[in-house]
């Protein structure tokens, strides 16, 4: 069996469960934090634990200077901690505080969260009084210029600090700004400071060395760090940090004590524009019934493309073009054939608030216009709209769809997304593990989980959710996230493991290695004495012989082609509940010689594969390019199944006349 590592926060979990470490208030956080943010019980139990590690003594604790990990979920307040442990060790005698991280947009957002008393998400009271004196928030360029009564903190970049620290010069930090005195380090999205130890490489010369050498200066120094995502699998990870993760509470726990969204996968046959106006419909929806129920919310959609830029600048493109000609018939058809329980929902509140298929189209283009819609796909855009992206919750923000590709799976917080649309189909999967692109998906997904706080009436708590066993009511759909995806059961299936995997969903398997002995019987049998193992040779394979597909093994039948439909489902990601669709799923196989030449031949100069001199390749006895698409031997003599065959036809649809159209 693996052995199983013990980190610092499993020891502090045994005391925890002997000592009241977990109960603990402090009047001065609770004096000085923003009342906007009432600290919630694990929170304080963050805070009651620090205090616990620096008064107490136990066995295995670290030695000075203290390197220590928060490991905590997206969305779970680890921007409020920094603000609580700052006053906390500001009355334990620190002034100086230096606050790093991977990305400029990150630094723009926090130096408003903690020196703007103007900002929706300023994290203290305009007045912060600690003994008795008032104590400002001080942003400085270096710790030279700071004083002893006030909080002094410098904000920058891992990068642009490694840059200052090994290349000295005027008004910049230096090694010596460190020595002997007392700092605390603060870093966020912490998991990118281990690129060397990941990569078993030399510390010296990286930003993770610059960083250890930083908190060795003085022995009263204090490393902090902050992420929502560490490698617990990784053996070099878990030899760095067994004796750092000071706390861990994962989105799986945070769900748990309903602080987030739950979050659900729709699938549906549906193409692009259609998976499109199905999240339009969805968005309207929530906003129409948080309306009638006294609640002020302007729902966000979040449009994600693959991997280019060029891709999303091309969403973004065609969505204003799509809603520039949104029409009547584009709802019709969704209403007629998406058979997801909750937009059928939808269309049965629309009807019952006597909401038009017009009117509904009408305000759908008017919530949507090019105004109200904004980039983050490159550092530049990234920066110029980091404020808007910071503050889309607030009543004077008008953006409703955000396009991006990769810049918005870090750093950023956002109660109002309801709804991720992925405008794309491909899986990035290799030897049955998922790529990249899914593993970015999931840390997406961590962020769109934040929840939307509201209440009812005074009994309720507006930070968690409410209708758990209530999945009847209406308002449910204000404590949930959509994932809009083409039906693909090989890529769900992927995407629900990297969210298992990155500690989103919490796995209750454990991997467990067994040492079996054979039976000495056995070992004295036949069998085992004289048995041979039979091993493949590995040969380079001949085509020579090839004529035909039948030769590749090729059957003329098996090759099916799912037209788009509303037809799909939900998946919960948290839980095995599975919406299916009632509709019966029909097919019809076709003749590849019904399809007219002219659209064979486009279809074929769209895949570089069907180029003939790659077809030469594979088959070096074929003639001609027309041979291959018209001959029996070749693509003339499949047959392809079309599924779901039946086609929901809108009423004004330019196919309704169409007798030949089934």
């Amino acid at each position: 069996m693996r052995n199983r590592i013990s980190f610092l926060y499993h020891k502090l979990d045994t005391v925890a469960g002997f000592m009241p470490i977990d109960k603990g208030k402090f009047e001065l956080l609770e004096n000085n934090l923003s009342s906007r943010f009432p600290i919630r019980p694990y929170q304080n139990s963050c805070f009651s634990r620090f205090d616990y590690f620096l008064k107490n003594d136990f066995t295995d604790k670290p030695k000075r200077p203290y390197h220590l990990l928060y490991n905590m979920a997206t969305g779970s307040g680890k921007t409020l901690i920094m603000a609580g442990l700052i006053l906390y060790l500001y009355e334990r005698g620190y002034r100086n505080f230096l606050f790093f991280v991977n990305s400029n947009n990150i630094i723009r957002k926090t130096k408003d969260n903690f020196l703007n008393p103007l900002s929706s998400k300023y994290l203290f009271n305009p007045k912060i009084v600690i003994d008795g004196r008032e104590i400002l928030i001080k942003e400085t360029e270096t710790f030279e210029s700071a004083d002893e009564r006030n909080i002094n903190i410098k904000f920058t970049t891992i990068q642009q600090l490694h840059l200052d620290l090994n290349a000295t010069k005027e008004n910049s930090l230096s090694f010596e700004d460190f020595k002997n005195k007392k700092t605390i380090l603060i870093a966020d999205e912490a998991h990118h400071l281990s690129s060397a130890t990941r990569a078993k490489g030399e510390l010296f010369g990286t930003w993770e060395g610059t960083v250890l050498e930083i908190l060795k200066q003085s022995q009263d120094n204090i490393l902090l760090e902050f992420t929502a995502t560490l490698d617990y699998e990784n053996p070099e990870i878990q030899s760095k940090y067994e004796d750092k993760v000071f706390l861990r509470y994962d989105l799986a726990q945070f769900r748990k004590d309903e602080y987030s969204k739950e979050i659900n996968l729709i699938r549906s046959f549906y193409g692009e524009k259609e998976r499109i106006v199905q999240a339009l419909i969805l968005n309207l929806y929530r906003q129409e019934l948080a309306t009638e129920h006294g609640i002020n919310l302007k729902p966000v959609i979040l449009f994600k493309a693959k991997r280019t830029i060029i891709e999303s600048e091309l969403n973004k493109r065609n969505f204003h073009e799509l809603i520039d000609n949104f029409a009547v018939e584009q709802v019709e058809n969704i209403k007629n054939t998406a058979t997801v329980r909750i937009v059928q929902k939808a269309f049965r509140f629309f009807e019952n608030q006597k909401i038009s298929f017009s009117e509904i189209v009408k305000r759908i283009k008017s919530n949507f216009r090019a105004e109200n819609c904004l980039s983050a796909n490159n550092d530049a855009e990234a920066e110029r709209n980091q404020m808007l992206l910071n503050s889309l919750e607030d009543e004077n923000n008008p953006i409703r769809a955000v396009f991006a590709v990769q810049k918005l799976n870090e750093g950023w917080d956002v109660l109002n997304l309801f709804d991720i649309v992925r405008l794309y189909e491909e899986r990035d999967s290799k030897d049955g593990k998922a790529g990249k692109t899914t593993l970015a998906e999931a840390q997406l997904i961590g962020r769109g989980a934040r929840y939307f706080p509201f209440a009812l009436d005074k009994t309720q708590d507006k930070f968690k959710r409410k209708f758990d066993k209530n999945e009847e009511n209406d308002l449910k759909i204000l404590e949930e996230l959509y994932y809009h995806t083409k039906e693909d059961s090989q890529y769900i299936s992927e995407l629900k493991q990297v969210l298992i995997e990155t500690g989103i969903v919490e796995d209750d398997s454990k991997l467990v290695r067994k040492q079996l002995k054979l039976k000495l019987d056995f070992k004295e049998s036949e069998f085992y004495k004289k048995g041979k193992v039979i091993f493949n040779e590995k040969r380079p394979k001949d085509y020579g012989r090839v004529r035909s597909f039948a030769d590749l093994g090729v059957s003329r039948k098996g090759f099916v082609y799912t037209l788009s439909s509303g037809i799909g489902g939900v998946s919960g990601i948290f839980n095995q509940a599975e919406e299916k669709s009632g509709e019966r799923i029909i097919s019809r196989d076709l003749e590849f010689t019904e399809i007219p030449t002219h659209l064979v031949r486009y279809a074929v100069s769209q895949n570089p594969f069907f180029y003939f001199d790659h077809l030469k390749r594979y088959f070096p006895n074929l003639p001609s390019l027309s041979f291959f698409i018209e001959n029996t031997a070749y693509l003339g003599g499949l047959e392809i199944t079309l599924k779901p065959y039946r086609l929901f036809v809108c009423r004004t649809s330019p196919f309704a006349n169409d007798s030949n159209r089934n």
